[in-house]
């Protein structure tokens, strides 16, 4: 490799592989926790959308555009992708949020539990699906919000907490595939959450 192709390589990892280092905020933007006080359980149900994708106002078109340009590369490869984009929020997104969240909440645990008194809905209104090119890469992030609601009377929240910019990267950056990066940000959001609810 000439010199002239390792400076444009270099030039390329520094400026286009930059570390998008997103601040994750979480904000209570409506009512208290204090309804929780003495709670260990809560159910937990997840909404995706409506949802603007990245550069993509609309998921529906973001899904179109990605379902096609794999399915060009190679027959089928599109429609397998565009499955596994949403199987990965059941099969992987909600278990990591799950887990970490519990993981941190100091008691609260929360899952499939239609029993509770109160559940944790998280709405996803924004996904940055990110990239990973060996050279360059973008990390994911995720905005939205959280709400407790009574379980029997999910109109009327009890609490709402935005969150913006939920970062999605692995340790050590082998995150070549979409879904584990938003897994990760998942990830960060149920640590977040389990801690600022758990308190």
């Amino acid at each position: 490799m000439n010199t002239k192709l390792k400076t444009f390589f270099a030039v390329l990892a520094l400026f286009a592989g930059i570390q998008y280092s997103y601040a994750q905020k979480l904000k209570l933007t409506q009512g208290d926790l204090k309804a929780l006080e003495g709670e260990k359980t809560l159910n937990v149900t997840y909404q995706y959308g409506p949802m603007g994708i990245g550069k993509f106002e609309r998921e529906e078109d973001y899904i179109a555009k990605k379902t096609a340009e794999y399915n060009e590369k190679e027959a089928g490869r599109g429609d397998k992708w565009a499955q596994s984009w949403v199987s990965d929020r059941q099969e992987r997104f909600e278990p990591q949020f799950e887990e970490l969240f519990n993981k941190h909440s100091q008691g609260i645990q929360v899952g499939s539990n239609p029993s509770a008194k109160y559940t944790l809905v998280i709405r996803t209104t924004f996904t940055e699906p990110g990239f990973n090119v060996y050279v360059a890469r973008k990390n994911a992030r995720i905005d939205g919000e959280a709400l407790i609601v009574k379980t029997d009377d999910p109109a009327n929240p009890v609490a709402t907490i935005s969150f913006v910019n939920a970062p999605g990267r692995t340790f050590g950056g082998y995150d070549y595939d979409t879904g584990t990066r938003i897994q990760e940000a998942y990830a960060v959001l149920g640590k977040s959450l389990g801690k600022m609810i758990g308190k």
